[in-house]
């Protein structure tokens, strides 16, 4: 049941003021909030997914590419409808308080705060490889040093984010356009590479479900477009429109560069490669293209880590105001008009974990966090009215379930991991919420 009187349609959050804190300043339009759900989803998946895939499913990633990608459209409608109704920052997490109760709420926040933690790491440590071939060691200090640089620009405010990760979406896509006609017109790549239709089916039912789950690490981006729902302007007709056209461009560019990246380099290639995309272009004979592969990998991971950053502190902000993080972490500078103490809070922790983390673990781990996550949002936009509703229920159904499936067959540490993560979180908030009431003066 919704913890309180639920608002009516378009008046959520868009006239009184936000617990605990200021408001933010609507200054984004839609192409504003495509760019930055572009620059959230460009780069996670293309540089750093298809690995893994490929050794959970072989060949068998492009069916799972494809579920990944009709569940993450499930989930992109509802948390446009979502959105619409209840246009502030905090995504799932205002969604679930609102929709379904508190205690769903935060286990939403708490999926994507600690997800989307790991998936800094994960973008950070992309960039650093692709950045800088050297040793381990300054592998980490360059990821380090980007995640605090990046911060520093979105403290200064989301309209500079926006103009950054524009320059990072175009020169990454430019990039995976030169690289998939370079592989293209290399002479060497075909379907032989391929291993025939059987081996579609080499990783079984269950590989290719994984694929599906570790792929869809890099379709969750446009969940950024919700949690800046409180800075988008017209957010009723904004989101629900920048939302899906983010997605569909996302799936076409993830389309056409893992195939040309299997016929270029084959299914055993890719699965051990640690840069999939330029082991497919040595191996398609377009080697001198390789630089170009690398400043692609670099740009694109570091606009998803621009774009990730500015999320998990609108949804940090969000959990603050309700005094489900520190109360602290809930405010709004003056000036700038962002939550600066939540995204300093975010990159220290982010930092740590990259000085500390594995590449290939973080994405698993981060997949559970999130699929959680929208398996609430499918839940919560379910409840929704039928004067709040712009897609019909059977997809909010298709969405959890499907969310629920994918995170049951991700490899067994980081559903281990992510379990004991959200018993973490949830025990600490019952732990807190007992010490409030404790300590609360008896009526009368």
């Amino acid at each position: 049941m919704p913890s309180g009187p639920l608002p009516g349609p378009g008046t959520a959050g868009t006239s009184a003021a936000p617990p605990g804190g200021g408001a933010l300043a609507r200054r984004l339009g839609t192409g504003d909030a495509v760019v930055i759900g572009l620059g959230s989803m460009i780069g996670a998946g293309v540089f750093a997914a298809f690995g893994p895939a490929a050794r959970a499913a072989g060949t068998g990633l492009l069916i799972g590419l494809v579920i990944a990608a009709v569940i993450a459209y499930c989930n992109a409608v509802a948390s446009a409808q979502l959105a619409a109704a209840y246009p502030t920052s905090g995504g799932t997490y205002v969604y679930g308080r609102e929709r379904l109760g508190d205690w769903w709420g935060f286990t939403a926040g708490w999926g994507f705060v600690v997800g989307k933690t790991a998936s800094c790491a994960a973008m950070a440590l992309t960039f650093a490889s692709y950045a800088v071939p050297g040793p381990w060691w300054t592998q980490r200090a360059v990821a380090v040093a980007a995640v605090l640089g990046l911060a520093a620009l979105n403290y200064h405010g989301v309209t500079k984010t926006v103009l950054l990760t524009r320059v990072l979406v175009a020169t990454s896509l430019i990039a995976l356009a030169v690289v998939v006609a370079g592989i293209a017109v290399g002479g060497h790549a075909g379907t032989a590479r391929l291993g025939g239709w059987s081996s579609l089916g080499s990783g079984g039912a269950y590989g290719v479900l994984q694929a599906a789950g570790l792929l869809f690490f890099a379709f969750a981006g446009y969940a950024r477009i919700a949690t800046l729902g409180e800075e988008v302007r017209d957010p009723r007709r904004t989101i629900p429109r920048a939302i899906p056209i983010a997605l569909f461009i996302t799936v076409a560019v993830y389309l056409a560069v893992g195939t040309a990246a299997l016929l270029a380099a084959g299914p055993h290639r890719l699965a051990s490669a640690t840069a999939p995309l330029a082991t497919a272009i040595d191996t398609a004979g377009a080697g001198g293209l390789a630089p170009v592969v690398r400043v692609g990998g670099a740009l694109a991971a570091l606009g998803a880590l621009l774009a990730l950053i500015a999320g998990i502190g609108r949804t940090v902000l969000a959990m603050a105001r309700h005094r489900d993080l520190p109360g602290r972490l809930a405010a709004v500078h003056p000036r700038h008009r962002v939550p600066h103490r939540a995204e300093v809070a975010v990159a220290a922790v982010v930092g740590v974990l990259v000085a500390t983390a594995d590449l290939r673990g973080v994405i698993g781990f981060s997949s559970f966090g999130v699929l959680v996550y929208y398996a609430i949002a499918n839940a919560s936009a379910f409840t929704q009215p039928a004067s709040d509703r712009r897609w019909p229920r059977p997809l909010n159904l298709l969405g959890a379930g499907g969310c629920l499936v994918l995170v049951a067959t991700l490899p067994w540490p980081s559903v281990v991991a992510g379990v004991g993560m959200f018993a973490i979180g949830l025990a600490g908030r019952w732990v807190i919420l007992r010490r409030r009431t404790s300590a609360q003066p008896p009526p009368g």
